[in-house]
């Protein structure tokens, strides 16, 4: 049987993140991937571009260095990127293996049985990505069985859906880019809405996540939440299509997307959404107030002149039926969801919405299991990019320690 010092699962930023600090500290690891090298933005579709700037990218020992800082690089150039940052740093992943199962044997170390043999190892480093399970609503079965129904990891363009409109039932940063682009085909899409907050572009020729930055907002922890099921509420409406401009509720009416409440479920062919749009609308837009205000403040600490214009109201009416046989397909867009649990043998090990119980990033119930990459493992950045090289540097370093200083080269 193999044994390494420690093994991460995944290839994405945070696991190729933590894999850089582990080789610098010279810990003999390896880095497990299902897939190939950022996997999981190779499963978003084909027009994805990044919501936040290029510059944003700072991985470990590399950050962003190209021509276009403030662009939002596109699926395949995120992808290109991370490939040539492992190939960098001789990252040492193995692609396409997959995790089977992960026992803890009496010896204390993990033992992996994998698609290429079993591996044993005393640290375990989880970089699956901040959510692993689209989260379908359970209405979601009263849909006509003959309408095309796909999550979003399943959509990849126009040209793939069935004529017909589209129903989008989720309102977050995807189902409102999705539901841009299928409009500007020539679809007619109907977009079910919850609470989603939103934010302008760009403030005084900065681009919001600029200013997000200054305010402290990314470095946020979960304590700041009014409840740790907030983890869960949509990021902002905004998208990098374009350049970079506003997308929200508002801008969604105005080219001629079709806006509903929360969908309710479908009886013989109709579907139902709740009476909320407006309520919705207002709830986004109260977000949008709070986080200008924190804008606002650092402006002035900053002497930059800023004025921000109160939204145009808000009509709330909305269909609250609607015949679903001129539909030719249904989007779920609704979110994702932890899923350690379907996986991993400690049930324990995770609080009631799937969160690991952890403390930066060290698991606080299986000694040796840390995670990466987690939705607020640390901070509000933790799952972004611009968090990962911070978070690793940590988790490394934790690693380390528990392996009592090990220095074994690869």
């Amino acid at each position: 049987m193999e044994r390494i010092d420690a093994v991460i699962v995944g290839a994405g930023q945070a696991g190729l993140s933590v894999s850089h600090e582990l080789g610098a500290a010279g810990i003999e690891h390896v880095v497990l991937e299902r897939g190939r090298i950022g996997e999981s933005w190779r499963q978003r579709w084909d027009t994805f571009c990044l919501v936040t700037p290029n510059w944003t990218f700072r991985l470990p020992g590399c950050p962003y260095s190209g021509p276009d800082p403030d662009g939002f690089m596109p699926r395949s150039e995120i992808v290109g990127t991370l490939e040539e940052y492992a190939r960098r740093f001789r990252a040492p992943v193995r692609e396409n293996v997959t995790v089977v199962s992960i026992e803890s044997p009496p010896s204390g170390d993990f033992l992996l049985r994998t698609t290429s043999g079993d591996i044993q190892s005393p640290a375990l480093v989880l970089a699956t990505g901040a959510y692993q399970g689209a989260h379908l609503p359970p209405v979601s079965a009263t849909l006509p069985h003959g309408l095309l129904q796909i999550d979003v990891t399943a959509y990849r363009n126009e040209s793939t859906l069935p004529p017909g409109r589209v129903l989008i039932i989720g309102s977050g940063q995807s189902g409102a880019q999705i539901a841009e682009e299928l409009h500007e085909t020539g679809r007619e899409v109907v977009l079910s809405c919850g609470k989603a907050p939103w934010v302008p572009r760009r403030i005084a020729g900065r681009d919001i996540v600029w200013w997000l930055v200054e305010t402290g907002f990314f470095d946020q922890p979960l304590a700041a939440l009014p409840s740790p099921a907030a983890r869960l509420d949509a990021n902002p409406l905004v998208t990098g299509h374009g350049g970079g401009r506003d997308l929200n509720l508002r801008t969604l009416r105005a080219m001629g997307v079709t806006l509903a409440g929360r969908f309710l479920g479908a009886q013989d062919g109709v579907a139902r959404f709740a009476p909320d749009l407006g309520a919705s609308a207002a709830w986004g837009d109260q977000r949008c107030r709070d986080l200008m205000k924190l804008i606002e403040g650092r402006a002035s600490a900053l002497g930059i002149p800023v004025k921000i214009d109160e939204p145009e109201p808000f009509d709330g009416k909305a269909p609250e039926s609607l015949n679903l046989s001129g539909f030719g397909a249904a989007i779920f867009t609704a979110g994702f969801r932890p899923a350690y649990r379907s996986w991993l043998p400690w049930p324990q090990a995770f609080d009631d919405l799937g969160f690991p119980l952890q403390k930066d990033g060290a698991s606080t119930v299986i000694p040796g299991l840390y995670f990466a990459g987690v939705h607020f493992l640390r901070t509000r950045k933790s799952a972004l990019l611009l968090g990962a090289a911070e978070d690793a540097a940590i988790i490394a370093h934790q690693v380390v320690n528990a392996l009592g200083g090990s220095r074994r080269s690869r």
